[in-house]
Order: C-alpha cells, then sequence, then structure tokens
C-alpha cells in the first residue's frame, strides 16, 4: 500500500486493477512491463558505471612558486600529458581543475625548466594540493653580429672608401660642428632629470592655487604691458620652424 501512494500510475502499470476496461489484454500489459523493466535495468546500469567512473576523478588545486625567492610564477602552462586537458595559473600563480588519479602533469613556463607530478592513486577525499616549485633556466643564444651591409662585398668596398681624420683637431671640429650640435638638441628627448622637473614644475603651480580660484592676467597691468613690450619687439612674428638637417 505504501509503493501505490507514492508512486500511483507507476503501481496501476505494474499491478493492474481489476477493471476490464482498464487493458485491452494481457499481452499489451506484459509487452509494456518488459519494456520498463528493460529501461529500469538500463538506468541502474548507467549509475552504477557513472559511480565507478567517478571515484578516479579529483579536484587536483595548488600554487606554482619559483625556487629561489618562493615567489609566484603567473600564467603557468599546467597540461595532463598526452591529453588536451589542463589550464593555466592566474597571476598569482594559483591553479585548480579536475585531474584523474595516475595522471602525469605537466608544468611549464617561460625561462624555468620543466616539472612533472604524478597524481597519486591513494587519495580518499578526492581532493589533491600542491605546492609546485620551478627552477629557473638559463638559456644560452650564439651570438649574432648585425652588419649595416647586406653582404661583404659591400662592407669591404665602403670600409675602402671610408675617410678617417688623420689629426685630432679635424675630428675634434667634425664633432662640435654646428649643424650636428643643432641637430642632436632638437631630436633629443628629455631625460630623467629634465621629466622630473617638469612634473614637480606642474606640481608646485597646482599647489600654488590650492583651494582657490587661479587667478586670470586679463586685468593684470604689468602682464599687458609686457604683452605690449613683446609685440613691439616681433616676437610673435612668424619664425623658422624647420628642423634642421644632420650632416652626413
Amino acid at each position: 500500500m505504501k509503493n501505490v501512494q507514492i508512486f500511483p500510475l507507476f503501481s496501476r502499470l505494474i499491478f493492474p486493477p481489476s477493471n476490464p476496461h482498464f487493458l485491452k489484454s494481457n499481452s499489451t500489459f506484459a509487452g509494456m512491463k518488459k519494456a520498463l523493466s528493460i529501461i529500469f535495468l538500463f538506468c541502474t546500469i548507467q549509475l552504477f558505471a557513472q559511480t565507478q567512473r567517478d571515484k578516479n576523478l579529483v579536484q587536483f588545486s595548488g600554487v606554482v612558486v619559483t625556487g629561489d625567492s618562493l615567489a609566484p610564477i603567473p600564467f603557468t602552462s599546467i597540461m595532463v600529458r598526452n591529453s588536451y586537458h589542463g589550464t593555466v595559473s592566474d597571476v598569482y600563480g594559483f591553479f585548480s581543475f579536475v585531474a584523474r588519479m595516475n595522471d602525469t602533469i605537466e608544468f611549464s613556463a617561460i625561462g624555468f625548466r620543466r616539472a612533472v607530478f604524478i597524481v597519486p592513486d591513494t587519495i580518499t577525499d578526492y581532493r589533491c594540493s600542491l605546492i609546485q616549485i620551478l627552477k629557473t633556466d638559463t638559456i644560452r643564444l650564439p651570438e649574432v653580429t648585425v652588419f649595416p651591409w647586406p653582404t661583404k662585398e659591400q662592407f669591404k668596398e665602403a670600409f675602402i672608401n671610408l675617410h678617417v681624420p688623420n689629426d685630432d683637431l679635424t675630428r675634434a671640429q667634425r664633432n662640435l660642428n654646428k649643424n650636428e650640435l643643432n641637430y642632436l638638441a632638437a631630436t633629443m628627448v628629455m631625460d630623467g632629470s629634465m621629466n622630473f622637473r617638469s612634473a614637480m614644475a606642474v606640481q608646485q603651480s597646482r599647489l600654488y592655487y590650492a583651494g582657490q580660484v587661479p587667478t586670470s592676467n586679463w586685468l593684470n597691468p604689468i602682464a599687458w604691458a609686457r604683452f605690449v613690450e613683446a609685440w613691439q619687439n616681433g616676437d610673435f612674428k612668424k619664425k623658422n620652424t624647420e628642423k634642421p638637417t644632420r650632416e652626413k
């Protein structure tokens, strides 16, 4: 009676009432009962296989660090050998993905040696944590010499036709050439000290007017006097803005 109350429809199919209008023939009921039995057996087998298969799955997590300072190694490639399954560590060197017992995990990062870890098959709580240490790898590249000439023949011709001054005075005059210095002064970017001074000047100007409205020179007679004087001196005339050319 308890099964009939919980599963009324299923119970009516398994244990039909004595009403002759419910089923037309005993053969139809037997076929339906057989089909339900096959479906129930198939679902039981699938559930058992899924349970057996999930026993080998492990939540594999950990951190990848360096061997000398234990600093995290970001974006480390973590892959299962002979498969396309894996992940990449984040900026803190942390990773986490689902693996299987006895899987061979390979760790690789640029500038570090590869490392291998085998997930043990004695895990009982389906979790595995690891602190993987990678050692730095120094790659020595062969020396490469860059020449401004594509062939040795052109280099030989340019070297033969090269005119080198013999005395120190000629070399000094060439190094102190006016056009050369103007070209270097116009094209040279600001160095660190100049950038620092410029930033400090801007900050000082902002702090000078901090908490108040900046002054306007529209009603400043001294500023107008300087403007008229510069106008009379021709300071606002169009100047030659052509960049100096470098002598070859």
